[in-house]
């Protein structure tokens, strides 16, 4: 892939998406399950909150640096758009946070083979299988992006100056790149203390988000997972049988892919 500097290229605008808390369409009400599932089982890693009520369609997202990585003790924001075909489409993510890797445009959005639609493209030299497919959903595209911060694909990558970086911070030890990264790590540090987030500190603290929700605010901080944009379920028009839906169709969550472009 050639050399892409672009500083657009990705819409945050929502005005092209139709959305209701009362729509019977196949995306609300797979979004609907996917959030509830979210809020009620909390994944290790990464927080979600609607940026609307009324709008299934846009989800902030807060990832979590991975812990005995460079991304260890960050706290990175970005956006989700889904489209109205979803889940037969991906959806786009985009961080907000300023991102140096190899996978990731200049104007953050990401790029990785879990996002890309399931179509023969050979110039990729990705297999359709490698590409989206309506079993993912926004666990697995999450923890394929976590996976994907310390295991760049570099083979195409989106940032090319980026990508050389590392290669050379992997094979000749120099440290520019390492060096950027934990500038980011510690600029997004400060973002979360304005925010109140708390960022885990231990592999304990990463990996056990339900017992980390569950104790509620430590320090008078946020908990760092459950964070949601509601009170309960009901603001978000999810009921009793969308949760009982939600449990269904789970095992393939760990079926996901640390390829991309």
């Amino acid at each position: 892939m050639s050399q892409i500097r672009q500083t657009t290229g990705v819409t945050t605008s929502t005005t092209h998406y139709t959305s209701s808390r009362t729509s019977n369409s196949p995306s609300i009400r797979a979004l609907q399950l996917e959030y509830s599932k979210l809020q009620k089982e909390p994944v290790e890693g990464f927080t979600v909150k609607l940026d609307d009520d009324s709008n299934l369609y846009k989800w902030h997202v807060g990832i979590f640096g991975p812990p005995d990585t460079l991304y260890e003790g960050g706290y990175f924001k970005a956006d989700m758009e889904f489209p109205t075909t979803y889940p037969f489409a991906p959806p786009k993510v985009r961080f907000l946070t300023k991102m140096w890797h190899p996978n990731i445009y200049e104007n953050g959005e990401v790029c990785i083979s879990i996002l890309h639609p399931p179509t023969e493209d050979p110039q990729s030299g990705e297999h359709p299988s490698e590409r989206w497919n309506p079993a993912q959903n926004v666990r697995t595209i999450l923890m394929s992006i976590i996976s994907l911060l310390n295991e760049p694909n570099c083979s195409s990558p989106a940032n090319v100056d980026a990508s050389v970086m590392y290669r050379k911070y992997k094979e000749q030890k120099d440290g520019e790149y390492e060096t950027i990264i934990r500038r980011q790590v510690n600029e997004s540090k400060l973002i979360a203390e304005k925010e109140g987030v708390s960022i885990p500190k231990t592999l304990d603290d990463y990996v056990a988000p339900s017992r980390a929700g569950a104790t509620g605010n430590r320090n008078g901080k946020k908990s760092i997972f459950g964070t949601s944009s509601h009170e309960n379920d009901d603001d978000a028009g999810i009921d009793d049988d969308d949760d009982q839906m939600a449990d269904m169709g789970e095992d393939d969550d760990d079926n996901y892919y640390n390829e991309s472009d």
